[in-house]
């Protein structure tokens, strides 16, 4: 079972080997619990369950015959609200996919495609990739650009759509359903990636990476482990505004050369998750 809800709970025959690949602890039971609690249909739901709701999921937890997480920071959160040890195998980065993306985007004409289709300067903007829920905080990312009068893009869909876009200014821009190609043009030309949340693993930081860009991202959870301070990223400490400010104007005094990004750039940091060596973890706990 793959799960970060209720996956784990399915009931094997006498004999079978369940082995649940763990993405998290259910979010709006343990871990992110206030961020979906604050959504009225979701506390109408569960509000007055919530108790029985955990007990039982820590029950299901109690299931599979072993637990592998997907990060070192699931795995804490496996052992504190499950009481579970689990061993970690990082999700695979699939390097071979993306080099093949990276021959495609090396164009003048999608340089030119993505300026004039989107309206996106060049260089001269932030990113966030994610999907716009509550846990991932993007409205502290757009509160602080509104503030700086940064541009930034912010590519995703979500719940919370609508409510972003309203609360955007004039310098943020939001697309969805990009290709692959279009996503790499944009990774290869921003200053950095913006990821405000507290990430399970962090897979859009190691695209990010990948391509050049630098990760500016709150010091918590996976980030830590796909993230090299000063080398590959910035952090900040506090899930809050001021403390974001900061790291982006920290990052400005740092001279990442935009305009000659290799494949040198954080490539050492992504090998470590090159999906051969997630095929030989996952290989080995099997045997």
């Amino acid at each position: 079972s793959i799960t970060s809800s209720f996956a784990k709970s399915v009931v094997t025959q006498p004999g079978t080997k369940h082995i649940c690949y763990l993405l998290t602890p259910t979010r709006y039971l343990w871990s992110h619990k206030k961020d979906y609690l604050k959504n009225k249909f979701i506390n109408y739901l569960i509000g007055g369950y919530l108790d029985y709701f955990k007990n039982w999921d820590k029950i299901a937890a109690q299931r599979p015959d072993k637990i592998i997480s997907i990060s070192e920071a699931v795995r804490t959160r496996c052992k504190k609200y499950y009481g579970r040890d689990s061993e970690v195998v990082y999700p695979g980065f699939d390097m071979k996919y993306w080099n093949e993306i990276k021959l495609k985007i090396k164009s003048e004409k999608l340089r030119m495609e993505l300026k004039t289709k989107y309206k996106i300067p060049d260089t001269k903007y932030f990113l966030i990739v994610s999907r716009l829920e509550p846990y991932k905080k993007i409205d502290l990312a757009i509160n602080v650009f509104n503030k700086l009068n940064k541009k930034l893009v912010i590519i995703g869909k979500g719940s919370q759509s609508d409510e972003l876009k309203q609360l955007a200014g004039d310098n943020i821009t939001f697309l969805s359903e990009l290709s692959d190609v279009e996503l790499a043009g944009l990774y290869s030309n921003t200053q950095a990636l913006i990821m405000p949340q507290e990430e399970d693993f962090g897979y859009v930081a190691l695209e990010a990476q990948f391509f050049g860009c630098p990760v500016i991202a709150y010091k918590k959870g996976g980030a830590k482990e796909t993230i090299i301070e000063g080398k590959t990223g910035v952090f900040f400490l506090d899930q809050t505004g001021q403390s974001l400010k900061r790291a982006v104007e920290r990052f400005d005094k740092i001279k990442y050369n935009l305009k000659n990004r290799t494949t040198k750039f954080g490539m050492s940091n992504i090998e470590r998750f090159d999906i051969k060596t997630f095929e030989k973890g996952f290989l080995n706990i099997l045997k």
